[in-house]
């Protein structure tokens, strides 16, 4: 072997014992609560967009599961979001999905609306956990023990792992609404309030997946 292939493996081993030491501290909630059978991570996203729904996300990881990488969805390239989410599927004991509509949001406020979504991805759950890490929140009207932890998708792998499932659920959905409607840009954007999505908006009026209640400053 040469010296310089010698090189390339140690730094190799060097990032890799990197990595799971960065994980490691990204288990100590998971940790801390392994008492409990089935921790689950929640988190969503698409509080903010002008277009398209919010998305939660409820993921049980086995316990000292490793998957590298994971983190804060809004830390990953969305190529490394695709491959992720491959393997928490593959990984995860189970994994629920809740969606609330523009209309629901409009109807009942995002952060309402919000709170459904993640009950209703508990609520798909095929095992029922025993203790939610939450980011952040404290998700009304559920029984089961929650620890809000603030920037909880950056510090805990269950709540990262929803992060991710989440985020690219709802960028799927997103795309597949821009072959319908590509004047709003919708697989750029995702919904979100581009220059580009406000123009279009202003263009060509609003669809049925606009939120009222986020355009009337803009149509």
């Amino acid at each position: 072997m040469s010296k310089r292939e010698e090189e390339r493996l140690l730094k190799q081993a060097q990032k890799l014992e990197k990595e799971r030491a960065r994980l490691y501290e990204m288990s100590s909630f998971e940790r801390k609560y392994r008492n409990f059978a089935y921790v689950c991570g929640i988190d969503e996203v698409g509080r903010g967009p002008l277009a398209g729904p919010v998305v939660a996300a409820a993921v049980i990881l086995p316990k000292d599961v490793e998957i590298l990488y994971l983190n804060d969805s809004k830390k990953l390239s969305e190529k490394k979001r695709e491959l992720l989410f491959k393997e928490i599927e593959e990984k995860a004991l189970a994994i629920g999905i809740g969606y609330r509509s523009p209309a629901r949001i409009d109807e009942i406020n995002i952060l309402n609306a919000t709170y459904e979504a993640m009950r209703e991805a508990v609520s798909k759950l095929a095992i029922s956990p025993d203790l939610l890490l939450n980011d952040a929140v404290i998700i009304p009207e559920i029984e089961t023990k929650q620890v809000p932890i603030i920037k909880g998708d950056a510090k805990s792998v269950s709540i990262a792992a929803a992060s991710i499932v989440a985020k690219v659920t709802r960028d799927h959905l997103m795309i597949q609404y821009d072959e319908v409607m590509p004047e709003y840009g919708f697989k750029n954007n995702k919904g979100y309030g581009t220059k580009a999505h406000i123009e279009a908006l202003k263009t060509y009026g609003k669809t049925p997946i606009h939120r009222n209640s986020f355009i009337k400053n803009f149509v």
